[in-house]
């Protein structure tokens, strides 16, 4: 083959190789899913606040030691339900009783001197009414005798002393309650004042939230005041409680919102309430408050938007020709609204209006972008 057919062979291949990546790029191109993006912007919700909060017992209640003594058995952990007066703890109680023979002994003695007098003061009565004692010894037999009836109520009043303190050597449970924490083992030293175990009743329970002094006019306001669970349902409270105090340090006011009473059912159906769950507090429609300024609101975007799976939420965010995940926090859910993001985005940054769409190999974000709705 001469120089000029190998030329003319080089340069036709150089050409069909260009033709088939042009080939491939326009495949590639036709192959492209552009996805539609929302350009994230705040919320806008006159009167509208959510905070955080969390779920309490009504009935809580810490079980102290009342004697001392060292903690001979610990009848319960945490988790156990109890009965009103079912034993918790028991303390040791021996020094207790030793206590209560002694002022058994003590009664005993006071009754034998009371019977004594009263044997003397009948004695000098009859030996008064015959003359042969002055009125001076009838009246310091009946003094006695009064005495000793005093001695009498006084060491039956240490005898039940001694008998109520050795009861207190067994803490019960104050009413039909669930353990929530034990505070000592066996062998402890228990001193008066010291926790035993903390318990509260599961039938009542109630959410907790810190108001911010600055929104305190508009959670009093509120029109609807709503309790978003861990699961995500949402439930009226049957009654608010506002404490009337603020926070020194903190500059909060505490909200208390009783939960419903069938709540509790739920506590047997596989969904379990737990004293200590964190809970968000919509408070919604009040009268008078204006819209919160954009750069403290929360950023909102459509509910197809955040990508959910198992512990991680995320969004796609545009980046040039790809999409890039990125995981999130978000907030409360405002329905056609969409979703408020706390964190993870910035206002103006482009998200893929479908995550699920976004998340495929061929996915390329379409434009322009739109706002969220």
């Amino acid at each position: 083959m001469g120089i000029k057919h190998r030329h003319s062979f080089a340069a036709g291949l150089t050409a069909a190789a260009l033709s088939i990546a042009a080939l491939a790029a326009a495949g590639l191109a036709q192959a492209a899913t552009p996805v539609p993006t929302v350009v994230t912007r705040g919320a806008a919700a006159a009167g509208a606040q959510s905070l955080d909060g969390v779920l309490q017992p009504v009935r809580q209640a810490t079980l102290a030691a009342q004697v001392g003594g060292n903690v001979v058995a610990l009848l319960v952990k945490a988790g156990d339900r109890v009965k009103a007066g079912q034993p918790v703890a028991r303390v040791d109680e021996r020094e207790l009783q030793a206590g209560v023979l002694r002022s058994e002994a003590g009664v005993a003695q006071a009754e034998a001197e009371w019977r004594n007098a009263k044997l003397a003061a009948e004695r000098a009565r009859e030996l008064r009414g015959q003359g042969f004692v002055s009125q001076a010894a009838l009246d310091q037999a009946e003094t006695t005798l009064k005495g000793a009836q005093a001695g009498v109520a006084q060491a039956q009043a240490g005898r039940a002393q001694a008998s109520l303190a050795r009861g207190f050597t067994t803490v019960a449970a104050p009413y039909d309650a669930v353990v929530l924490a034990t505070h000592v083992e066996a062998g402890d030293l228990a001193t008066p004042g010291r926790a035993i175990a903390t318990v509260y009743a599961p039938g009542a329970l109630r959410a907790v939230v810190q108001v911010p002094a600055s929104l305190a006019a508009a959670a009093r306001g509120a029109q609807q005041v709503q309790v978003e669970l861990a699961d995500g349902q949402r439930v009226t409270p049957v009654a608010r409680n506002l404490l009337p105090g603020a926070d020194a340090v903190s500059q909060t006011v505490e909200w208390r919102l009783d939960l419903p009473a069938e709540l509790a059912a739920k506590a047997g159906a596989g969904q379990p309430l737990l004293p200590g769950q964190q809970l968000r507090v919509h408070f919604q429609g009040a009268a008078g408050v204006a819209p919160a300024p954009a750069a403290d609101a929360p950023l909102m975007v459509p509910a197809a938007a955040v990508l959910r799976r198992g512990e991680l939420t995320a969004v796609y965010v545009a980046q040039g020709p790809r999409f890039v995940l990125r995981a999130v926090r978000t907030g409360a859910s405002r329905g056609a609204d969409g979703i408020e993001i706390l964190a993870g985005v910035k206002p103006g940054e482009r998200l893929a209006a479908d995550a699920v769409r976004a998340g495929l190999a061929d996915a390329t974000p379409a434009t322009p972008a739109t706002p969220t709705p």
